[in-house]
């Protein structure tokens, strides 16, 4: 019997500590978008959809690796963009991207387009519970010109001790003209350290 309870606790074990490993980045999209693993976070304010998801460090690594991509080389990528966090921002309006669905004019059509391109570094902010802001490394803004249900914003940050001490750190996004006010998320830091992974069969 003991033999049994011993054997059942390590299949247990086996399970949880390969459960974070996806053999393609859609099984790893699919993990991700599951509101359970806390990695995508959604808000509707004032008819404005924002979901804000996590992207670990591997899917960026995948954009890059190849069949014929070494461990050697596999190796090199995670550790060049492990030096940061991406997260990727979506922001719809009647399922439609913003500058399709809030936009009523050329001016603000056009005030729109500089802001999203632009300007967005400074109306998105991180910071710890004590206040400490970590400034945006870079966004990156595509054009998709009303060929998609949203309009999504790449997101990075340097892996910056002092948010990966706290529980959790602050997201805010200012009032875009939207009247939205300002939208909070509250990221827990446990998904960054226990991230989930590829298996690049190398």
């Amino acid at each position: 019997m003991i033999k049994k309870v011993c054997y059942f606790i390590v299949i247990i074990t086996l399970i949880s500590c390969t459960q974070n490993t996806f053999e393609t980045t859609d099984d790893m999209w699919k993990y991700l978008k599951d509101p359970a693993q806390e990695y995508v976070q959604t808000k509707t304010i004032n008819g404005v959809d924002f979901s804000l998801v996590y992207k670990p460090t591997d899917l960026l690594v995948a954009q890059e690796a190849t069949e014929t991509t070494t461990k050697a080389a596999l190796d090199s990528l995670r550790i060049k963009y492990r030096k940061y966090l991406y997260f990727n921002l979506s922001m719809s309006k009647n399922n439609q991207e913003l500058l399709s669905s809030v936009a009523q004019n050329r001016q603000q059509f056009g005030g729109m387009v500089n802001q999203l391109a632009f300007g967005m570094e400074d109306r998105i902010h991180v910071f710890t519970p004590q206040k400490d802001t970590i400034p945006m490394a870079d966004y990156i803004y595509p054009r998709m010109y009303g060929m998609s249900k949203a309009t999504t914003l790449l997101l990075v940050y340097p892996r910056d001790k002092k948010l990966l001490e706290e529980t959790y750190f602050n997201f805010t996004i200012e009032d875009l003209g939207m009247y939205t006010g300002e939208v909070k998320f509250k990221i827990p830091t446990e998904i960054i350290k226990k991230e989930p992974k590829l298996r690049f069969n190398r």
